[in-house]
């Protein structure tokens, strides 16, 4: 059977200057980052270019040897290798090494599902993730690659519909939580944002969409980790924090280390939380606003909190309060909105209860109940929670009982897990009072609750 050459790698070849032993030398070199060892050589190139056959994460590897090269995103069907586009295994995505790589891990992610494959909290080893943020902390701007030969050009119009989407996104996780929104919100993101960062566009506008398009990935991040997929969140995290570095968005970049140290919090490992948290002040100092910066402090506090440091947790707490006295004084952007009053009495309530101080607890809990926005369904849900925590801490059992109760009755749209987590937690710390007809009613109700969403 007469094969028929590959013209379309051909070109891109040419386009990139690559020969064939230069090639298959990068390849190899892809492929030695994730632990692969490939013997490709200058006859395999040919073979390829003969029209010979490849293997999907070799195609994989070769299209990003490419990308490298090009300083854009190409993929195997680029190189005419239809049917060849392999997802990531999600255990291997680190901090890429090139934006190429970058977009390709975030490719790779958005073709995953957070109800299928793992769904625990296997994060990135911590030596992998020391290494991810002292590369993002000494890191200098990628600069941008305005122009990509044949490629659409973006405007700021295209910039405008993103922030948009991100917006509306983020209004429905907050207020029925990640498990509603993150499927159309993965498509809108591979189909729309991907494709429009491997385009042409002027500088300035270059700058708008990739501040615009990590809030997304961010958001596509904190969506997998509300549904309990954690190990996908992270990667979706690292990824993000990458894509930050192009445009030296030092903000963002210490915004999305305070996410894996919120993270980190909760999944029990406080030395990484704290470590994440203190990161993000470094990196974010002299560079973010105060508000943020109130924020990055408030989680060096929670995740001190969880490790039982009261001095630390109250220094943190008093640095994110004089922070935030400034708030009004920087121009922040549109994502750190939700940073009010509210949020931060929020992060102290959570604070209190983990430190076990059950009047201020309760307090800062009662407070942050009254002034929370009740579009902000989820937070307010949380707060709710803390609060039955912290009366029943404070030995008020009926009281404790009630607000679950409220917690559980206003929250019932909730896809969240974490939300979900809150009520067994409570459930679990009231279980000694099971005989209790307040308590068992509460549990009938939480049973209710969750047969009805298995339902929808």
């Amino acid at each position: 059977m007469t094969r028929e050459p590959n013209h379309r790698l051909a070109a891109v070849m040419a386009e990139a200057g690559a020969s064939n032993k230069g090639l298959a030398r990068r390849v190899k070199d892809i492929a030695a980052r994730r632990g692969i060892h490939l013997g490709t050589t200058h006859v395999s190139v040919q073979r390829w270019l003969d029209g010979g056959g490849i293997q999907p994460q070799t195609a994989a590897f070769l299209a990003e040897a490419l990308s490298e090269k090009l300083s854009r995103r190409i993929t195997p069907s680029d190189l005419g290798f239809p049917q060849m586009e392999p997802a990531v295994p999600v255990g291997g995505i680190g901090y890429a090494h090139s934006l190429p790589e970058a977009l390709g891990h975030l490719d790779a992610l958005t073709q995953l599902r957070p109800e299928d494959g793992q769904a625990g909290a296997d994060l990135l080893p911590e030596g992998d993730v020391n290494s991810a943020v002292l590369s993002w902390l000494v890191s200098r701007s990628d600069g941008l690659t305005t122009d990509a030969p044949g490629a659409r050009r973006v405007g700021m119009r295209d910039v405008a519909a993103v922030r948009t989407a991100a917006e509306m996104f983020m209004h429905l996780d907050f207020k029925f939580g990640g498990g509603h929104g993150h499927k159309a919100l993965r498509h809108y993101f591979r189909e729309d944002v991907l494709p429009l960062l491997s385009a042409s566009y002027s500088e300035r506008v270059g700058k708008a969409l990739f501040q615009a398009a990590t809030e997304i990935a961010q958001l596509l991040a904190w969506t997998a980790y509300d549904t309990g997929n954690h190990t996908l969140a992270n990667r979706y995290l690292i990824a993000t924090l990458r894509l930050t570095q192009v445009i030296d968005d030092r903000m963002m970049g210490a915004r999305i280390l305070t996410n894996m140290s919120h993270q980190a919090n909760y999944l029990g490992q406080a030395p990484r939380a704290v470590q994440l948290a203190r990161a993000s002040l470094e990196g974010g100092r002299g560079r973010a606003t105060p508000r943020a910066m109130a924020l990055f402090a408030a989680h060096e506090a929670r995740a001190l909190s969880t490790a039982l440091d009261r001095t630390g947790a109250a220094r943190a707490m008093n640095e994110a309060e004089r922070y935030f006295e400034r708030a009004d004084s920087g121009d922040d952007p549109d994502w750190l909105a939700y940073m009010d009053e509210a949020e931060l009495v929020g992060e102290f309530c959570h604070c209190f209860r983990d430190l076990g101080q059950g009047a201020e607890a309760v307090r800062f809990a009662e407070w942050a109940v009254a002034i929370t926005d009740p579009r902000y369904a989820r937070t307010l849900g949380f707060c709710r929670m803390v609060l039955a925590q912290s009366q029943l801490l404070n030995g008020e059992l009926e009281a404790a009982v009630d607000t679950a109760t409220l917690a559980v009755e206003n929250g019932d749209a909730l896809q969240s897990a974490r939300f979900l987590r809150y009520v067994t937690d409570f459930q679990r710390e009231v279980s000694a009072h099971a005989g209790n007809p307040a308590v068992q009613h509460f549990n009938e109700q939480v049973r209710d609750a969750l047969a009805e969403l298995d339902d929808e």
